[in-house]
Order: C-alpha cells, then sequence, then structure tokens
C-alpha cells in the first residue's frame, strides 16, 4: 500500500486538483501519469443532478464508443437451434439454454455481458436474483434481449458500454486505455457524454451533468471542463 501511496502521490505533483481542465488538455495529463506495468484502463466519473431511486430520475442504457474499450469482452448468450448457431458463428464465448441457466445457478458466471433471444426469457428470469445484481441481467431497453443476437454480440464486443446512474446519481465506466491515442481517447469521451446527456430522464431537475473527472486506473483523477467536451 505504501509504494502504492507514493506513486499516485507522484503523479499528483504539478496537478492542481482543483482546477477545471479542457478535454484536450486532460487526456494528455492523464496518459503521461499511466505509468503503471499494464495498459491502465482510462475511466470516466460523471456526477449527475438526479436521484436514481425514482424512476423519473433513473438514468441507464448504452454507448457504442468509436474507438472501442480495448477490452476484451466475454459474452454469453441464451439461445437454442438455429439462434445458438448463430451465436457461435458470431463469436459468443458461451452459449446455452436450460444447460447454462443451471451453471449460473452453480455460480459459473465467467462472462462480462449477457445476450437473451426472447423465447429464452422464461429461463432467463428465474436467475433475476443472480444476474441482477451484477447488472448482466439481459434487457430489451439495452439490446440484450434480441433476436438478431449476432447484431447484438458484435455491438458488445465492439466496444459498447453499458451505463447507469447509481444511488448517489455516480456513473463510472471506462473509456479506453493508455495506449489509444489522445484523439481516439478525446473522441471516445465525447461520445459517452452525448450519450448521457441524451439519456437525461424527464425528472432531473436543475443542473443534470454537475461534474466530470478523468483518470487512470493507477493514476490521479483530474476534472473536466463540460464545455470543452461539447465544442
Amino acid at each position: 500500500m505504501g509504494s502504492q501511496g507514493k506513486r499516485l502521490k507522484a503523479a499528483y505533483d504539478g496537478i492542481d486538483r482543483k482546477a477545471v481542465y479542457g478535454i484536450d488538455e486532460a487526456v494528455k495529463m492523464i496518459k503521461a501519469s499511466a505509468k503503471a506495468k499494464f495498459d491502465e484502463t482510462i475511466e470516466i466519473s460523471m456526477n449527475l443532478g438526479v436521484d436514481p431511486r425514482h424512476a423519473d430520475q433513473n438514468v441507464r442504457g448504452v454507448v457504442s464508443l468509436p474507438h472501442g474499450t480495448g477490452k476484451s469482452v466475454k459474452v454469453a448468450v441464451f439461445a437454442k437451434g438455429p439462434k445458438a448457431d448463430e451465436a457461435r458463428e458470431a463469436g459468443a464465448d458461451i452459449v446455452g439454454a436450460e444447460d447454462l441457466a443451471e451453471k449460473i445457478q452453480g455460480g459459473d458466471m465467467d462472462f462480462d455481458r449477457c445476450i437473451a433471444t426472447p423465447d429464452m426469457m422464461p429461463v432467463v428470469g428465474r436467475l433475476g436474483k443472480v444476474l441482477g445484481p451484477r447488472g448482466l441481467m439481459p434487457n430489451p431497453k439495452l439490446g440484450t434481449v434480441t433476436a438478431d443476437v449476432k447484431a447484438a454480440i458484435e455491438a458488445v464486443k465492439g466496444g459498447q458500454v453499458e451505463f447507469r446512474a447509481e444511488k448517489a446519481g455516480i456513473i463510472h465506466a471506462g473509456v479506453g486505455k493508455a495506449s489509444f491515442g489522445e484523439d481516439a481517447l478525446v473522441e471516445n469521451v465525447k461520445a459517452f457524454v452525448e450519450a448521457i446527456s441524451r439519456a437525461k430522464p424527464s425528472g432531473a431537475k436543475g443542473t443534470y451533468i454537475k461534474r466530470i473527472a478523468l483518470s487512470s486506473t493507477m493514476g490521479p483523477g483530474l476534472r473536466v471542463e463540460l464545455g470543452s467536451i461539447q465544442a
């Protein structure tokens, strides 16, 4: 823990924690501070003026980042017959029906996203208490309950990011890797913020996007000016 503290302290040298940076400068500084021995994830945090406890203030959806996330996503698909074959051909990592449900009930959930064809929802529905808390429950509003499994798998593996506001109105997501070029990261951030803006719920009052910050996995966080992203 001591070495990690020293690393973070060194990363903050020359950075004004109270300053608000333009998106271009913020991305440049975040990349420069990402000096871990692995390819750090560039993360965005947004503080929204919503209370997700109220149904009309929920913020949830998906966005396809133009340059992907740089992360390998493992996809499980609930499907039978030709749709199961279609899922395998499209690159699904795990495909099944009742057998897959049994594995999940037994605690085997070695996947990042879950997709289901509509006819499999009676089976998937029984897994709500297991998949729901982990944010893995297929949802038609998120495009993960669909007959077009090929398109859904390609979207998920191609850089689609799911977002959902937590209790305090905070949204976190990975928007790329430190190895990405600055332009690619800026475009990914802009796409993500635009998606959040479009997802503004009817019950949101006052300032919707209050604060935005960027950081790398092991690096410092920087506040980012909203206007520089929306310009």
